[in-house]
């Protein structure tokens, strides 16, 4: 059975996260305030309907896409997202992109995604892809895509792929040259594969530092992606960019409160959360 990433994380921690994440959503709804104007970016692992953690179900995921086209929004991938508003054309803009490069995005998310005219970014460990490196925190790994469906997917172009570390370590636990391969490598793994240059770069785990900003700025990529929550704007720095995750236990409420700006803030025991998950308190997460 796979086990996600946050299955890691004893169940009393995972029942305390959703009961801060539903507190915060009901105070937005009695209390929604002015959001802060910008671009809101959120982020996704898998759409299945498995007993994993990163695992948002088909329904919801449908759901949520449904909610943004009511409300007269429209889902672009991150780069297209950060043009539009870099151009000023970002109104009704919600950026969205999927960490690690699971199958089920394209055999669930995909056709969503296409009934809405949206795309997405899939941020992609090339090593994990190639079969030379798995991820860590699962028993029996769920399929990933292939390269030929990537390929396929690049060209057709709802879904547009950026890079993420070749073997998705945390680069602030190893060395310099070992993150700059990390960093360089899967860029231009990505770039071989795909035949295009590649823009995005999205931190493992949202853990980074000076160091790895600027390693990835030095390799050419021009936007990068953490986890830190929040809103982005003509001043957020483009190597930081703000995202907000969709989280499998997340209500419609809780969804409509990202959305809206009523996650925008960071809890108040993230900082702490974070410190105990991954051993450093650097960049952002969950």
């Amino acid at each position: 059975m796979p086990r996600g990433d946050l299955a890691l994380s004893p169940a009393p921690v995972l029942r305390a996260k959703m009961a801060l994440t539903r507190a915060r959503s009901l105070r937005w709804r009695l209390w929604p305030g002015q959001a802060a104007p910008g671009l809101r970016i959120l982020f996704y692992h898998r759409v299945a309907d498995e007993p994993d953690e990163l695992a948002v179900s088909l329904r919801r995921f449908a759901a949520h896409m449904d909610l943004l086209a009511d409300e007269g929004l429209h889902a672009l991938d991150v780069e297209e997202a950060v043009a539009r508003h870099a151009e000023g054309r970002g109104a009704g803009v919600i950026g969205l992109c999927f960490d690690d490069g699971y199958a089920d995005v394209a055999d669930h998310a995909l056709p969503v995604l296409e009934r809405h005219a949206f795309s997405a970014t899939v941020f992609l460990p090339t090593g994990v892809i190639d079969g030379t490196a798995a991820l860590s925190w699962y028993d029996h790994p769920p399929p990933m895509l292939s390269w030929e469906q990537i390929r396929a997917f690049d060209r057709a172009g709802t879904l547009r792929f950026g890079a993420h570390t070749v073997t998705h370590p945390n680069l602030t636990a190893i060395d310099d040259d070992a993150a700059r391969q990390e960093i360089t490598g899967s860029k231009a793994a990505l770039e071989a594969r795909v035949g295009h240059p590649v823009a995005t770069f999205c931190y493992p785990a949202g853990l980074f530092g000076a160091r790895e900003r600027r390693l990835v700025a030095e390799a050419g990529f021009r936007l990068a992606t953490s986890c830190e929550p929040g809103v982005n704007t003509p001043e957020t720095d483009p190597f930081a960019l703000r995202r907000l995750q969709v989280e499998r236990r997340d209500a419609l409420l809780d969804f409509r409160a990202k959305v809206a700006g009523g996650h925008d803030a960071p809890g108040r025991l993230r900082a702490a959360y974070r410190h105990w998950r991954f051993g450093a308190a650097t960049g952002a997460g969950f």
